[in-house]
């Protein structure tokens, strides 16, 4: 199991810096808990655990049992595979109605989890208020360096938190832009010395590293807790977010009821609610993954691969 030894070679080779550190005397026990993002209580544990095994004493058997529960794997593979054959674009909640009625046995939780697995659903987090950006091409459209943004004039990923609500905030402040270039300077200089000192040079693994260790050992030396309990998020509650959070551009339909999208011609298939689409004003989606879809209005037309063949046919209005 390549990701489970993974797991256990950076635990092992943070605790030999960090313990090397701390005999001798160039970490205090708080330093070098925060160094494996850990508390002290559990560090001494380690140690303990280290000094009367050796390395033995700090593999955690857990990462190599597999639970009892798991489903068989030829069980997930159907779910997910009549999902992506006949059920592209539902909701989680449309197709666990749909699987309990054709005798599905699993909960919801099981089926959304699976799915999202799968990347064949996005998950849905809580939403923000507002977001404050720097002025970057990517956030806003300046029209002269250096002077106020064009708010009437939406990139795509204005135009996407402007679909769910979320005020976009710019910054104008040296302070504010201060602020986050030290940010992003402290991650510069940690990250690349980290991966460096463990030997990782591969994508997945740097990203496993940054998930699982980075940010939790730098949001413990960091993160101060918050003025107020609770939270000031809010559920999400609309259509799926991965139809909004993708790249939409306008396009006219023509007389071959065709819409022409950077070289490939996207075939509108016959469906219940006209006759044709021609010169209708339709949206094209493409997502992250490069596949298409097209739009009119709220109604879901139809799916295409990021070469323009047709996926499926929507006569429904999207969730």
């Amino acid at each position: 199991m390549r990701r489970t030894k993974l797991l256990q070679e950076i635990r092992v080779m943070r605790f030999e810096e960090a313990y090397s550190g701390w005999q001798a005397g160039r970490l205090s026990q708080e330093e070098a808990a925060r160094l494996l993002g850990v508390c002290e209580r559990t560090l001494r544990r380690y140690i303990n655990r280290y000094e009367e095994s050796g390395l033995e004493g700090l593999i955690d058997r857990r990462l190599e049992q597999v639970s009892h529960r798991r489903a068989p794997v030829d069980e997930v593979m159907a779910v997910q595979d009549t999902y992506r054959r006949r059920h592209l674009g539902w909701s989680a909640k449309h197709f666990y109605a749909w699987y309990r009625r054709e005798g599905g046995t699993r909960s919801y939780t099981w089926v959304k989890s699976r799915l999202q697995e799968a990347k064949l659903i996005a998950k849905a987090p809580g939403l923000f208020s507002s977001l404050y950006t720097d002025r970057g091409s990517h956030y806003w459209h300046t029209p002269e360096a250096g002077s106020k943004v064009e708010r009437s004039r939406l990139t795509q990923f204005g135009r996407a938190l402007g679909q769910l609500g979320i005020e976009m905030i710019p910054a104008y402040s040296p302070e504010a832009r201060g602020r986050s270039e030290r940010m992003f300077s402290t991650h510069q200089a940690r990250l690349p010395r980290e991966l460096a000192l463990l030997g990782i040079a591969d994508m997945d693994a740097a990203n496993r590293y940054l998930r699982e260790h980075y940010l939790p050992a730098f949001n413990a030396e960091f993160m101060q807790p918050a003025m107020e309990q609770g939270s000031a998020f809010v559920p999400y509650v609309g259509r799926e977010l991965g139809d909004i959070l993708c790249e939409q551009f306008e396009r006219t339909v023509g007389k071959d009821n065709c819409v022409s999208f950077e070289g490939r011609t996207l075939q509108i298939p016959a469906d219940r609610a006209r006759h044709h689409y021609v010169r209708v004003k339709v949206r094209v989606l493409r997502y992250t993954d490069g596949r298409l879809a097209l739009f009119h209005g709220p109604r879901l037309l139809a799916r295409y691969t990021q070469d323009g063949a047709l996926l499926t046919q929507a006569l429904q209005v999207a969730a």
